[in-house]
């Protein structure tokens, strides 16, 4: 089980170990909790970490109006010293995959393996520019229906087959309700200004890519972009895990973990 725990601005969860440390980073409309279910199907040893990012329940926001992926990526490095974490595996979903993709180009030498699950490309759009209408209906979808009514209208597109599953949906749901501003509304401009296959080029670490086979947020297509973007000698694996949408740690536990903790990485 999590632990809940809190470092100075971040709040997190964290399963204690004596093995190899495995940060997670979850998407934009989650939290920390969402990735309970991996717990399981991961290595007994291993010390498991999920950050609340900036913004998101007891995590302080970020100082500035619209961030960048690197100012995430800051606060991560931040966190990570405080709990004097010098190497990790470091795995992003979704949102996730833009933070920890910024964090392991500034500091490739304190990650020792990449994955990026569900990943969210980003928009490329200059920050202070004109959002997108898809950006801009994110905020003031939240302002006007409420976190509750938000997450109702929104989860069940994260699962495959919701009319079959709906407690996966319940369990989106419940974590999407959690969701707030002004972490929320400059996580939106985060996604909008983010630029994931640029900075994957810029990749210094072995990576994986793991997408839902069915997932129409962040759909396999730009999975597969992006795996082609991660330089060659470090590009690992591409999983399309079958009949699985984008909450993916939600839907498809185990194929997320056994990801996570394959050794099918290049050596370099």
């Amino acid at each position: 089980m999590f632990t809940p725990r809190h470092s100075m601005q971040i709040d997190y969860r964290e399963r204690a170990g004596s093995g190899p440390a495995l940060v997670l980073l979850h998407g934009i409309g989650s939290n920390a909790d969402s990735f309970a279910g991996l717990l399981p199907f991961l290595p007994a040893d291993w010390r498991v970490i999920a950050w609340n990012a900036p913004g998101y329940l007891g995590s302080t926001p970020l100082d500035m109006d619209w961030p960048v992926a690197a100012d995430y990526a800051q606060a991560l490095a931040g966190f990570l010293d405080r709990l004097d974490l010098d190497r990790v595996t470091l795995a992003g979903h979704s949102l996730g995959a833009l933070m920890g993709t910024a964090y392991a180009v500034a500091h490739p030498d304190r990650v020792s393996r990449l994955v990026l699950a569900s990943p969210a490309l980003g928009h490329g759009i200059a920050p202070g520019a004109t959002l997108s209408p898809a950006a801009q209906d994110r905020i003031d979808e939240l302002a006007r229906l409420g976190p509750q009514g938000f997450a109702k209208a929104r989860a069940p597109r994260l699962v495959f087959r919701p009319q079959d599953n709906p407690e996966l949906v319940a369990a989106v749901e419940a974590g999407m309700a959690q969701v707030t501003n002004p972490g929320y509304a400059q996580a939106s401009r985060m996604l909008a200004s983010g630029r994931l296959l640029d900075d994957a080029a810029r990749l210094a670490v072995p990576t994986d890519v793991i997408v839902g086979a069915e997932d129409v947020v962040t759909p396999p297509e730009g999975a597969r972009r992006l795996h082609a973007a991660i330089p060659a000698p470090l590009r690992g694996q591409l999983t399309e895990v079958p009949a699985a949408g984008h909450a993916l740690a939600t839907q498809a536990p185990l194929a997320f973990a056994q990801a996570v903790a394959a050794q099918n990485t290049p050596v370099l």
